[in-house]
C-alpha cells in the first residue's frame, strides 16, 4: 500500500541544515502495522509527517496505492489525503479548543465532500466506535480527559473513511492504563475496517504488541527492519541490541539476570551528524572503517534487514 524510497527532509536552522530524516526507505503492505521506533529526536515524527505531505520532502519518492504522490499539488493530493489520515501525538494541542467534538469529527467530511445528510449519523457512529456517546458531541475539548480527547482524534482520523492511518505516538501523552485502552481500540478498528497503520512510538513493549513488522531509526536513518518477533528475539544492529536491553522487565528475578548494554556519550547533533555510519561514535563494536563507510540495509535472512556490514 505504501512504499517510501530514500525519503529525505532537511530543516534550515540558525546553526545550519538539520538532517531530520535522511535516505529513509520502507514499505507497508495492506492490513499490516509497521512500528517505527527510536530515541526521541531521531526523526520518527518528521518521517510520518513527510509521508503524509504535511512537510514537503527534499528528496526521495512516496508511492501510495501505486501512485507517486511525492510532488502532487495540494488539489491533486486531496483524493489521497482522504485515504491516508493521521492521529497526532498531543491530544491537548491537536484539537481546536473553539470547536465541539462533533464539529471536529465532521470537518473532514466537509473537506472531502461526503454526503451532508449523513454527517450527523456518521459523527454519532464514530463516537460510539471509539468508546464515547452521541451526547458528548456538543462538548468542547477542555471538557474531556486526555484519553477521551485522543479518542476524538481517532474518530476524526476515521471520518474520511481512510485506508491507512499514521499514528504519531498516539499514546505517549496518556496514562499507562489509558494507553492500553487506546491500543485496544486501534487493534479492534484495524480488524473491523481493514486499516493499515504506521505506528510511531518509543514504547518498545507496546510496539511489539501491536506491530506486524518493526523499523528501528537512529539519527534520521533506518538501521534495521524485521518481523516483530524476529526483531525482538534476534536483534542484529548494535543500536537495536542496546535499545532492547534497556526495556524494563516487570519480574525482579529476570530483571536482575538481564544484561543491559549502555551506550557511551550523547546522541550526536542532527545538524552535524557523524560521517560514515552515524552510530559509530556510540557503537560498542565500532571499527576504524565505520567512520568512512556509509552502511546500507542488507538482507541478513528471513527478510531481516540490517544496516551494519559487520553483523
Amino acid at each position: 500500500m505504501l512504499e517510501v524510497n530514500n525519503l529525505t527532509k532537511y530543516f534550515n536552522t540558525p546553526s545550519g541544515k538539520l538532517h531530520a530524516c535522511e535516505g529513509v526507505s520502507l514499505s507497508i503492505a495492506k492490513g499490516e502495522t509497521l512500528g517505527l521506533v527510536g530515541e526521541s529526536g531521531c526523526g520518527k515524527t518528521t518521517t510520518g509527517r513527510t509521508i503524509i505531505r504535511l512537510y514537503e520532502p527534499d528528496e526521495g519518492q512516496i508511492i501510495f496505492d501505486g501512485h507517486d504522490i511525492t510532488h502532487l499539488t495540494q488539489k491533486k493530493l486531496l483524493p489521497f489525503r482522504k485515504k491516508i489520515q493521521m492521529i497526532f501525538q498531543d491530544p491537548y494541542a491537536s484539537l481546536n479548543p473553539r470547536m465541539t467534538a462533533g464539529d471536529i469529527i465532521r470537518e473532514p467530511m466537509i473537506v472531502h465532500r461526503l454526503p451532508k445528510d449523513e454527517h450527523t449519523d456518521r459523527v454519532n457512529h464514530l463516537l460510539k466506535l471509539v468508546g464515547l456517546n452521541s451526547e458528548q458531541a456538543g462538548r468542547y475539548p477542555h471538557e474531556f480527559s486526555g484519553g477521551q480527547r485522543q479518542r476524538i482524534g481517532i474518530a476524526r482520523a476515521l471520518a474520511a473513511e481512510p485506508e491507512m492511518i499514521i499514528c504519531d505516538e498516539p499514546i505517549s501523552a496518556l496514562d499507562v492504563s489509558i494507553q492500553a485502552q487506546i491500543v485496544n481500540i486501534l487493534e479492534d478498528l484495524q480488524k473491523s475496517l481493514g486499516l493499515t497503520y504506521l505506528f510511531v512510538a518509543h514504547d518498545l513493549s507496546m510496539v511489539r504488541h501491536i506491530s506486524t513488522r518493526v523499523a528501528v531509526m537512529y539519527l534520521g536513518s533506518i538501521v534495521e527492519t524485521a518481523e516483530s518477533d524476529e526483531l525482538y528475539t534476534r536483534p542484529l544492529h548494535p543500536y537495536t541490541v542496546s535499545l532492547l536491553s534497556s526495556v524494563p522487565v516487570p519480574d525482579p528475578d529476570k530483571s536482575a539476570m538481564r544484561h543491559i548494554i549502555p551506550l557511551k556519550g550523547e546522541i550526536p547533533s542532527a545538524v552535524n551528524p557523524p560521517s560514515g555510519c552515524k552510530f559509530h561514535t556510540r557503537c560498542p563494536n565500532a571499527k576504524p572503517e565505520c567512520s568512512s563507510i556509509t552502511p546500507v540495509l542488507q538482507d541478513k535472512g528471513s527478510n531481516h534487514l540490517c544496516a551494519c556490514p559487520f553483523v
